[in-house]
């Protein structure tokens, strides 16, 4: 471990994570899941625009539009350009987590999650700490992740489920929503991520924060975080 701004080893209440380069391979998302999603995108929101959740994500779509009267085919067309442009847009990972869900329930896709990030989860879960995950991906599609992965059903390791509605993952405001929804003052909160802006904002909060380093080139400067390589390097007192 690198850069321990704040003490590492004492034994977090809660350990709340980020999924994608962190229990997850970043390749995972960006070579699997965006693709399986846009090649699919079109059709499936023509197909089953009349029920009420697509429906619903679709108007939300054209909000953030701002073209509340945008016929079918242009919010497609948006849909496909966030993808493209990799824009974390509610309406989007809604969307994205329904057709996510068809390709995990027939086959079509497992999740990888770490070894070390299974175990070291499970090992905790066991030992009484209380496991949460934020990710930029809907709720629908963290769960979905967990709960058809390599290690097989994951989801019940975790009581906590936060995505983009609760907020930006750069905005220290999250995480202290977060930890007020946990019932747990910020510092009894240990944060996971790859990211290194969003664990500034998780330590302006108050949660203590390590970086996980897959190997990824790091989205920006790392600054000071604890540095582990695995899961496997995080112990506590």
């Amino acid at each position: 471990m690198t850069g321990d701004a704040m003490p590492s080893n004492k034994r977090p209440a809660a350990i709340l994570t980020d999924i994608e380069g962190t229990t997850t391979p970043i390749a995972f998302v960006r070579d699997t899941l965006f693709p399986f999603a846009r090649a699919r995108l079109a059709g499936f929101v023509r197909d089953n625009g009349k029920e009420a959740a697509v429906s619903t994500a679709l108007d939300a779509a054209r909000a953030e539009m701002e073209k509340p009267d945008a016929a079918l085919e242009s919010v497609i067309d948006a849909l496909i350009g966030w993808i493209d442009a990799d824009r974390k847009a509610p309406p989007l990972k809604t969307l994205q987590g329904m057709i996510w869900e068809a390709g995990y329930r027939d086959g079509s896709l497992t999740a990888p999650v770490y070894d070390d990030a299974a175990a070291a989860l499970t090992r905790w879960h066991a030992d009484g700490i209380r496991l949460a995950v934020y990710s930029s991906g809907s709720i629908a599609a963290q769960k979905l992740l967990f709960g058809h992965s390599s290690h097989g059903d994951l989801t019940g390791l975790f009581e906590g489920w936060f995505d983009l509605e609760t907020g930006s993952k750069l905005a220290p405001g999250s995480y202290r929503l977060i930890a007020d929804r946990l019932g747990l003052g910020t510092g009894d909160i240990l944060f996971l991520s790859d990211h290194p802006g969003e664990l500034d904002a998780a330590r302006e909060a108050g949660l203590r924060t390590i970086r996980s380093d897959r190997g990824d080139p790091p989205p920006a400067p790392v600054g000071d975080h604890v540095t582990v390589t695995s899961f496997a390097g995080i112990a506590f007192d």
